[in-house]
């Protein structure tokens, strides 16, 4: 999850991060969400572009921190993919392939596969393909390059996480800037309040009932 929020720190077209969980639930091993600062009905190529960078930084804080990486970014990639897919199929917004729609939302005949139906040739869809890992990798090395440069940011924000599971924005920000300083545990004393000795009546009733005789001595 650190991956995410750093990378999306330094795209300026991503929306800012408001929270950070590594608690587990259901599938999904954690999550960070952001808070749109607008409300949009339509999207920019560069913006898509630098989402595709922000679902990355899982996998790719993954292969910088541990040398390896797991199935745990697989929702990520398989969302990387539909957006670039969408690019190139649906919006137009390959450079190669031009500003023309391969996107098969006709009607399906019976007898084909709904997953397969297309209206382009076998050479286009090898094209569409290569396309799409183009998009893709390129925007893995940008991830790259923005994790790397920041490692500092990345592993801080990690060691927050793993102590405390969560993050809300404002401290995730402080920490971007630097600003951030994390205050001391706080150890409580255990004060320990001495009771005075008490008068049992028993002791009362000996006291009231000494007596001085006239030579002075106590009498009972």
């Amino acid at each position: 999850e650190a991956g995410h929020a750093v990378a999306s720190y330094y795209l300026e077209s991503q929306d800012p991060v408001h929270e950070i969980s590594i608690i587990p639930r259901g599938m999904a091993g954690g999550y960070t969400l952001y808070i749109p600062t607008e409300d949009k009905t339509y999207r920019y190529k560069g913006e898509m572009l630098d989402e595709l960078v922000s679902l990355l930084g899982g996998r790719v804080a993954e292969q910088i921190v541990r040398g390896d990486v797991s199935t745990g970014a697989s929702n990520d990639i398989e969302r990387a993919t539909d957006i670039a897919r969408k690019m190139v199929t649906k919006y137009g917004m390959s450079d190669n392939l031009g500003p023309v729609s391969y996107d098969s939302n006709g009607e399906v005949f019976l007898g084909k596969d709904y997953g397969h139906a297309k209206n382009y040739s076998e050479s286009t869809a090898m094209a569409i393909d290569q396309e799409i890992k183009t998009i893709i990798t390129d925007a893995y090395k940008r991830t790259e390059e923005i994790l790397t440069q920041h490692r500092d940011k990345l592993d801080e924000l990690a060691e927050y996480l793993v102590k405390h599971e969560k993050i809300d924005g404002e401290k995730f920000r402080k920490i971007m800037e630097g600003t951030f300083v994390e205050e001391p545990d706080v150890i409580e004393e255990t004060v320990t309040v001495e009771a005075e000795p008490t008068v049992t009546e028993e002791a009362v009733e000996t006291s009231d009932s000494v007596q001085e005789t006239p030579d002075g001595n106590p009498e009972e």
